[in-house]
Protein backbone atom coordinates (compact mmCIF):
# COMPACT_ATOMS: atom_id res chain seq x y z
CA UNK A 1 0.00 0.00 0.00
CA UNK A 2 1.41 3.30 -1.18
CA UNK A 3 1.13 6.73 0.64
CA UNK A 4 -1.38 9.07 -0.56
CA UNK A 5 1.00 12.27 -0.85
CA UNK A 6 0.21 13.82 -4.00
CA UNK A 7 3.25 16.62 -4.65
CA UNK A 8 3.42 19.47 -7.05
CA UNK A 9 1.48 19.22 -10.52
CA UNK A 10 2.76 22.65 -11.56
CA UNK A 11 5.42 24.82 -11.00
CA UNK A 12 4.97 25.90 -7.66
CA UNK A 13 6.24 26.46 -5.41
CA UNK A 14 9.59 27.41 -7.44
CA UNK A 15 13.25 26.51 -6.15
CA UNK A 16 13.36 29.13 -3.66
CA UNK A 17 9.65 28.95 -2.14
CA UNK A 18 7.64 31.61 -3.87
CA UNK A 19 4.10 31.17 -5.16
CA UNK A 20 4.24 33.57 -7.34
CA UNK A 21 4.70 36.91 -5.84
CA UNK A 22 3.56 34.61 -2.42
CA UNK A 23 6.24 32.58 0.13
CA UNK A 24 9.85 32.42 0.65
CA UNK A 25 12.06 32.42 3.36
CA UNK A 26 12.03 35.91 5.61
CA UNK A 27 14.00 34.60 8.71
CA UNK A 28 17.11 34.97 10.64
CA UNK A 29 20.05 33.99 9.10
CA UNK A 30 20.74 31.78 11.92
CA UNK A 31 17.72 29.52 10.42
CA UNK A 32 18.83 29.38 7.01
CA UNK A 33 20.90 26.05 7.57
CA UNK A 34 18.04 24.40 9.16
CA UNK A 35 15.32 25.12 6.57
CA UNK A 36 18.49 24.27 4.37
CA UNK A 37 18.37 20.82 5.97
CA UNK A 38 14.73 20.58 6.39
CA UNK A 39 14.17 21.22 2.82
CA UNK A 40 16.64 18.65 1.66
CA UNK A 41 15.32 15.62 4.15
CA UNK A 42 11.63 16.16 3.21
CA UNK A 43 12.66 15.11 -0.32
CA UNK A 44 14.84 12.11 -0.01
CA UNK A 45 11.89 11.51 2.21
CA UNK A 46 9.58 12.05 -0.62
CA UNK A 47 12.05 9.92 -2.72
CA UNK A 48 11.97 6.87 -0.47
CA UNK A 49 9.68 4.46 -0.64
CA UNK A 50 10.13 3.05 2.97
CA UNK A 51 9.30 6.80 4.18
CA UNK A 52 6.36 6.56 2.11
CA UNK A 53 4.90 3.10 3.40
CA UNK A 54 5.45 3.43 6.82
CA UNK A 55 3.53 7.07 6.41
CA UNK A 56 0.68 5.01 4.53
CA UNK A 57 0.52 2.12 7.08
CA UNK A 58 0.02 4.77 9.85
CA UNK A 59 -2.65 6.87 8.01
CA UNK A 60 -4.50 3.24 7.85
CA UNK A 61 -4.28 1.25 10.92
CA UNK A 62 -3.27 4.42 12.95
CA UNK A 63 -5.12 7.14 12.04
CA UNK A 64 -7.93 5.56 10.26
CA UNK A 65 -7.54 6.64 6.60
CA UNK A 66 -9.22 6.83 4.59
CA UNK A 67 -12.30 8.91 5.79
CA UNK A 68 -15.58 8.60 4.51
CA UNK A 69 -17.66 10.91 2.69
CA UNK A 70 -21.14 11.51 4.03
CA UNK A 71 -24.03 12.42 1.48
CA UNK A 72 -25.95 15.28 3.61
CA UNK A 73 -29.02 14.18 2.64
CA UNK A 74 -31.48 15.98 4.86
CA UNK A 75 -29.53 19.10 5.20
CA UNK A 76 -29.61 18.98 0.74
CA UNK A 77 -33.40 18.49 1.35
CA UNK A 78 -33.66 21.10 3.79
CA UNK A 79 -31.59 23.70 1.42
CA UNK A 80 -33.35 22.67 -1.56
CA UNK A 81 -30.67 22.89 -3.61
CA UNK A 82 -27.40 21.34 -4.51
CA UNK A 83 -26.54 18.43 -3.13
CA UNK A 84 -23.91 18.12 -0.36
CA UNK A 85 -21.54 15.72 0.38
CA UNK A 86 -19.34 15.79 3.80
CA UNK A 87 -15.09 14.86 3.52
CA UNK A 88 -15.07 13.76 7.09
CA UNK A 89 -12.19 14.52 8.14
CA UNK A 90 -13.95 14.95 11.90
CA UNK A 91 -13.80 10.75 11.67
CA UNK A 92 -9.91 10.77 11.60
CA UNK A 93 -7.57 9.71 15.22
CA UNK A 94 -7.84 13.21 17.42
CA UNK A 95 -11.06 14.97 15.74
CA UNK A 96 -9.49 16.67 13.07
CA UNK A 97 -7.03 16.48 9.59
CA UNK A 98 -4.34 18.27 11.57
CA UNK A 99 -3.07 14.37 12.37
CA UNK A 100 -2.25 13.98 8.54
CA UNK A 101 0.71 16.69 8.66
CA UNK A 102 1.41 15.89 12.31
CA UNK A 103 2.27 12.36 11.92
CA UNK A 104 4.31 13.16 8.57
CA UNK A 105 6.49 15.86 10.07
CA UNK A 106 6.99 13.85 13.41
CA UNK A 107 8.14 10.47 10.94
CA UNK A 108 10.65 13.16 9.69
CA UNK A 109 11.65 14.36 12.53
CA UNK A 110 12.71 10.87 13.62
CA UNK A 111 14.66 10.39 10.74
CA UNK A 112 16.23 13.37 10.81
CA UNK A 113 17.35 12.42 14.48
CA UNK A 114 15.42 14.74 16.19
CA UNK A 115 14.15 13.94 19.61
CA UNK A 116 12.48 17.52 20.38
CA UNK A 117 9.40 18.71 18.75
CA UNK A 118 8.42 21.94 19.41
CA UNK A 119 4.68 23.07 18.32
CA UNK A 120 2.46 25.55 18.05
CA UNK A 121 -1.72 25.53 18.54
CA UNK A 122 -4.57 27.46 18.27
CA UNK A 123 -7.80 25.73 18.53
CA UNK A 124 -5.82 22.86 19.86
CA UNK A 125 -6.23 20.12 17.33
CA UNK A 126 -2.61 20.72 16.21
CA UNK A 127 -1.46 20.32 19.83
CA UNK A 128 -2.93 17.40 19.83
CA UNK A 129 -2.17 15.35 16.81
CA UNK A 130 1.81 17.08 17.46
CA UNK A 131 0.94 15.23 20.99
CA UNK A 132 -0.34 12.05 19.69
CA UNK A 133 2.31 11.95 17.12
CA UNK A 134 4.88 12.47 19.64
CA UNK A 135 3.95 9.90 22.18
CA UNK A 136 3.91 7.32 19.08
CA UNK A 137 7.19 8.12 18.02
CA UNK A 138 8.54 8.45 21.58
CA UNK A 139 9.32 12.40 21.00
CA UNK A 140 9.57 15.02 23.50
CA UNK A 141 6.96 17.46 22.83
CA UNK A 142 6.32 21.48 23.61
CA UNK A 143 3.45 22.95 22.62
CA UNK A 144 2.71 26.56 22.88
CA UNK A 145 -0.29 28.14 23.02
CA UNK A 146 -1.79 31.65 23.83
CA UNK A 147 -3.80 31.88 27.20
CA UNK A 148 -7.32 33.22 25.53
CA UNK A 149 -6.92 29.70 23.20
CA UNK A 150 -5.91 27.76 26.71
CA UNK A 151 -8.87 29.41 28.57
CA UNK A 152 -12.07 28.63 25.22
CA UNK A 153 -10.00 24.69 24.32
CA UNK A 154 -9.56 23.50 28.17
CA UNK A 155 -10.48 20.39 26.87
CA UNK A 156 -7.57 20.04 23.78
CA UNK A 157 -5.50 21.01 26.64
CA UNK A 158 -6.17 18.51 29.16
CA UNK A 159 -5.83 15.89 26.13
CA UNK A 160 -2.06 17.18 25.63
CA UNK A 161 -1.54 16.74 28.74
CA UNK A 162 -2.25 13.40 28.97
CA UNK A 163 -0.46 12.30 26.22
CA UNK A 164 2.95 13.68 27.86
CA UNK A 165 3.38 16.96 25.94
CA UNK A 166 4.18 20.12 28.12
CA UNK A 167 1.73 22.78 27.09
CA UNK A 168 3.52 26.36 27.07
CA UNK A 169 1.42 29.57 27.79
CA UNK A 170 1.51 32.51 25.79
CA UNK A 171 1.09 36.04 27.52
CA UNK A 172 2.17 38.14 25.24
CA UNK A 173 -0.10 40.12 22.34
CA UNK A 174 -3.26 38.90 21.76
CA UNK A 175 -2.44 35.36 23.35
CA UNK A 176 -4.15 33.91 20.35
CA UNK A 177 -2.45 31.77 17.83
CA UNK A 178 0.02 34.75 16.30
CA UNK A 179 1.57 35.00 19.71
CA UNK A 180 2.07 31.08 20.24
CA UNK A 181 3.66 30.87 16.59
CA UNK A 182 6.26 33.67 17.79
CA UNK A 183 7.31 31.84 20.78
CA UNK A 184 7.42 28.78 18.96
CA UNK A 185 9.72 30.34 16.45
CA UNK A 186 12.03 31.92 19.44
CA UNK A 187 12.57 28.58 21.17
CA UNK A 188 13.40 26.78 17.63
CA UNK A 189 15.82 29.48 16.70
CA UNK A 190 17.53 29.06 20.19
CA UNK A 191 17.33 24.96 20.63
CA UNK A 192 17.91 24.67 16.67
CA UNK A 193 20.09 22.01 17.03
CA UNK A 194 18.44 19.12 18.58
CA UNK A 195 14.97 20.37 17.70
CA UNK A 196 12.39 20.12 14.89
CA UNK A 197 9.36 22.68 14.43
CA UNK A 198 6.60 21.10 14.12
CA UNK A 199 4.43 23.56 11.90
CA UNK A 200 0.33 22.94 11.92
CA UNK A 201 -0.14 25.18 8.55
CA UNK A 202 0.16 25.83 5.13
CA UNK A 203 2.32 29.32 6.56
CA UNK A 204 5.67 29.69 7.83
CA UNK A 205 9.36 30.27 5.54
CA UNK A 206 9.87 27.50 3.07
CA UNK A 207 9.03 24.43 2.96
CA UNK A 208 6.94 24.44 5.02
CA UNK A 209 3.58 25.48 3.08
CA UNK A 210 4.45 22.66 0.56
CA UNK A 211 5.50 19.71 3.18
CA UNK A 212 2.27 20.67 5.03
CA UNK A 213 0.28 21.04 1.80
CA UNK A 214 1.77 17.95 0.68
CA UNK A 215 1.27 16.24 3.68
CA UNK A 216 -2.87 17.14 3.28
CA UNK A 217 -3.13 16.50 0.18
CA UNK A 218 -4.44 13.02 1.25
CA UNK A 219 -7.64 14.94 1.78
CA UNK A 220 -7.84 15.63 -1.61
CA UNK A 221 -6.81 12.69 -3.44
CA UNK A 222 -9.34 10.03 -1.14
CA UNK A 223 -12.07 13.09 -1.80
CA UNK A 224 -11.69 12.76 -5.38
CA UNK A 225 -11.87 9.32 -5.61
CA UNK A 226 -14.94 9.12 -3.50
CA UNK A 227 -16.53 11.17 -5.25
CA UNK A 228 -16.09 10.11 -8.69
CA UNK A 229 -17.65 6.82 -6.83
CA UNK A 230 -20.40 8.17 -4.80
CA UNK A 231 -21.78 10.89 -7.38
CA UNK A 232 -20.68 9.51 -11.10
CA UNK A 233 -18.39 12.78 -11.32
CA UNK A 234 -16.10 15.44 -10.01
CA UNK A 235 -17.99 18.18 -7.92
CA UNK A 236 -18.92 21.34 -8.88
CA UNK A 237 -17.38 23.27 -6.08
CA UNK A 238 -15.35 22.46 -2.77
CA UNK A 239 -15.85 24.25 -0.23
CA UNK A 240 -13.49 24.61 3.07
CA UNK A 241 -12.44 26.90 5.77
CA UNK A 242 -9.17 28.80 5.95
CA UNK A 243 -7.55 30.22 8.72
CA UNK A 244 -3.52 29.16 8.00
CA UNK A 245 -5.68 26.97 5.22
CA UNK A 246 -4.36 23.22 5.82
CA UNK A 247 -7.32 21.67 5.50
CA UNK A 248 -8.49 23.70 2.00
CA UNK A 249 -5.54 23.35 0.29
CA UNK A 250 -5.30 19.90 0.95
CA UNK A 251 -8.11 19.43 -0.48
CA UNK A 252 -8.01 21.84 -3.33
CA UNK A 253 -4.52 20.71 -4.29
CA UNK A 254 -6.13 17.54 -5.76
CA UNK A 255 -9.14 19.35 -7.97
CA UNK A 256 -6.72 22.30 -8.78
CA UNK A 257 -6.06 21.80 -12.41
CA UNK A 258 -9.66 20.61 -13.32
CA UNK A 259 -10.73 24.30 -13.94
CA UNK A 260 -14.60 23.31 -13.91
CA UNK A 261 -14.65 22.56 -10.07
CA UNK A 262 -15.04 25.99 -8.27
CA UNK A 263 -12.60 25.83 -4.91
CA UNK A 264 -13.89 28.19 -2.33
CA UNK A 265 -12.17 29.42 0.92
CA UNK A 266 -13.80 30.50 3.86
CA UNK A 267 -12.47 32.82 6.31
CA UNK A 268 -13.46 34.31 10.07
CA UNK A 269 -15.90 37.11 9.36
CA UNK A 270 -15.97 37.55 13.52
CA UNK A 271 -18.25 40.74 14.23
CA UNK A 272 -18.19 41.49 10.69
CA UNK A 273 -15.91 43.24 8.65
CA UNK A 274 -17.23 47.04 8.74
CA UNK A 275 -16.08 47.44 12.40
CA UNK A 276 -12.59 45.10 12.13
CA UNK A 277 -13.10 42.59 14.61
CA UNK A 278 -12.05 39.89 12.28
CA UNK A 279 -9.78 37.58 10.56
CA UNK A 280 -10.93 38.03 6.88
CA UNK A 281 -7.57 38.98 5.25
CA UNK A 282 -8.74 38.77 1.82
CA UNK A 283 -12.20 40.41 2.79
CA UNK A 284 -11.37 44.12 4.45
CA UNK A 285 -8.80 46.24 2.12
CA UNK A 286 -8.20 48.42 4.68
CA UNK A 287 -6.47 46.65 6.55
CA UNK A 288 -5.54 43.22 4.53
CA UNK A 289 -2.77 43.61 2.46
CA UNK A 290 0.36 41.40 1.15
CA UNK A 291 3.16 41.47 3.79
CA UNK A 292 5.36 39.27 6.06
CA UNK A 293 4.67 37.37 8.79
CA UNK A 294 5.70 34.28 10.67
CA UNK A 295 8.55 33.97 7.84
CA UNK A 296 6.22 34.25 4.81
CA UNK A 297 5.00 36.79 2.23
CA UNK A 298 1.17 36.73 2.03
CA UNK A 299 -1.70 38.76 3.06
CA UNK A 300 -1.29 40.13 6.17
CA UNK A 301 -3.96 42.31 8.41
CA UNK A 302 -1.90 45.12 9.19
CA UNK A 303 -2.34 49.24 9.65
CA UNK A 304 -0.79 51.76 7.82
CA UNK A 305 2.54 51.50 9.64
CA UNK A 306 2.89 47.56 9.07
CA UNK A 307 1.53 46.78 12.26
CA UNK A 308 -0.22 43.46 13.05
CA UNK A 309 -3.63 43.96 14.05
CA UNK A 310 -5.79 42.28 16.31
CA UNK A 311 -7.73 39.65 15.01
CA UNK A 312 -11.18 38.32 16.43
CA UNK A 313 -13.01 34.88 15.54
CA UNK A 314 -15.30 32.69 17.99
CA UNK A 315 -13.46 29.73 16.37
CA UNK A 316 -9.47 29.75 17.80
CA UNK A 317 -8.15 28.22 14.64
CA UNK A 318 -9.07 30.62 12.50
CA UNK A 319 -8.22 33.43 14.63
CA UNK A 320 -4.95 34.67 12.58
CA UNK A 321 -3.26 37.43 11.10
CA UNK A 322 -2.39 35.86 7.92
CA UNK A 323 -2.86 32.94 5.32
CA UNK A 324 -0.83 30.08 3.82
CA UNK A 325 0.70 31.80 0.77
CA UNK A 326 -0.19 29.10 -1.52
CA UNK A 327 -3.68 30.60 -1.12
CA UNK A 328 -2.87 33.93 -1.15
CA UNK A 329 -0.82 32.77 -5.24
CA UNK A 330 -4.33 31.08 -5.74
CA UNK A 331 -6.53 33.79 -5.34
CA UNK A 332 -4.40 36.08 -7.53
CA UNK A 333 -4.47 33.55 -10.13
CA UNK A 334 -8.59 33.72 -9.80
CA UNK A 335 -8.32 29.82 -9.29
CA UNK A 336 -9.87 29.63 -6.03
CA UNK A 337 -12.66 32.13 -4.68
CA UNK A 338 -12.56 33.51 -0.91
CA UNK A 339 -15.43 34.79 1.14
CA UNK A 340 -16.01 34.42 4.81
CA UNK A 341 -19.09 33.85 7.34
CA UNK A 342 -19.48 35.65 10.41
CA UNK A 343 -19.48 34.23 13.85
CA UNK A 344 -23.39 34.52 14.02
CA UNK A 345 -23.52 32.70 10.87
CA UNK A 346 -21.12 29.98 11.78
CA UNK A 347 -22.75 29.44 15.22
CA UNK A 348 -25.98 28.77 13.02
CA UNK A 349 -24.46 26.34 10.61
CA UNK A 350 -23.08 24.45 13.94
CA UNK A 351 -26.74 23.84 14.96
CA UNK A 352 -28.33 23.52 11.57
CA UNK A 353 -25.38 20.05 11.26
CA UNK A 354 -26.37 18.93 14.43
CA UNK A 355 -29.80 18.40 14.32
CA UNK A 356 -29.94 18.22 10.04
CA UNK A 357 -27.38 15.10 10.18
CA UNK A 358 -26.59 14.32 13.88
CA UNK A 359 -23.26 15.63 13.05
CA UNK A 360 -21.39 18.22 15.83
CA UNK A 361 -18.81 19.93 13.16
CA UNK A 362 -15.62 22.38 15.01
CA UNK A 363 -16.43 25.47 14.77
CA UNK A 364 -13.71 26.12 12.17
CA UNK A 365 -15.46 23.82 9.62
CA UNK A 366 -19.29 25.29 10.86
CA UNK A 367 -17.65 28.97 8.57
CA UNK A 368 -17.55 26.29 5.91
CA UNK A 369 -21.42 24.67 6.41
CA UNK A 370 -22.19 28.50 6.48
CA UNK A 371 -21.19 29.43 3.15
CA UNK A 372 -22.68 25.76 1.77
CA UNK A 373 -25.72 26.81 3.47
CA UNK A 374 -25.54 30.52 1.70
CA UNK A 375 -24.58 28.76 -1.83
CA UNK A 376 -26.64 25.40 -2.12
CA UNK A 377 -30.16 26.77 -2.47
CA UNK A 378 -29.55 29.27 -5.43
CA UNK A 379 -27.77 25.86 -6.94
CA UNK A 380 -29.48 23.34 -9.39
CA UNK A 381 -30.38 20.48 -7.92
CA UNK A 382 -27.92 18.06 -9.68
CA UNK A 383 -25.29 20.13 -8.94
CA UNK A 384 -22.86 18.48 -6.18
CA UNK A 385 -20.83 20.42 -3.26
CA UNK A 386 -18.10 19.20 -1.47
CA UNK A 387 -17.13 20.17 1.72
CA UNK A 388 -14.54 19.51 4.00
CA UNK A 389 -15.64 18.89 7.36
CA UNK A 390 -12.01 19.44 8.77
CA UNK A 391 -12.91 18.34 12.56
CA UNK A 392 -15.29 17.54 15.05
CA UNK A 393 -16.97 20.15 17.80
CA UNK A 394 -16.30 18.38 20.91
CA UNK A 395 -13.42 20.67 21.85
CA UNK A 396 -15.86 23.93 20.75
CA UNK A 397 -18.89 22.93 23.22
CA UNK A 398 -18.23 25.24 25.83
CA UNK A 399 -17.64 27.87 23.70
CA UNK A 400 -21.12 27.40 21.64
CA UNK A 401 -22.99 27.11 25.29
CA UNK A 402 -21.55 30.44 26.18
CA UNK A 403 -21.85 32.39 22.84
CA UNK A 404 -25.83 30.92 22.66
CA UNK A 405 -26.06 31.97 26.25
CA UNK A 406 -24.97 35.30 25.22
CA UNK A 407 -27.01 35.33 22.55
CA UNK A 408 -30.11 34.10 23.92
Amino acid sequence: MMAYIQTDTTSVPDARGYYGEFGGRFVPETLIPALDELTAAYHEAMNDPAFQQRLADLQATYTGRPTPITYAKRLSEHLGGAQIYLKREDLAHTGAHKINNALGQALLAQRMGKQRVVAETGAGQHGVASATASALLGLDCHVYMGTVDIARQQPNVFRMKLLGAEVIPVESGSKTLKDAINEAIRDWVTNVRETFYLLGSALGPHPYPMMVRDFQSVIGVEARRQIVELAGRLPDACIACVGGGSNAIGLFHAFRDDERVDLIGVEAGGHGIDGGEHAARFADPDIGRPGVLHGTRSFVMQDTDGQIVNTHSVSAGLDYASVGPEHAYLRAQERAYYTYATDEEALAAFQTLCRLEGIIPALESSHAVAEVIKRAPHMPKDSIILVNLSGRGDKDLDTVMRELKLNG
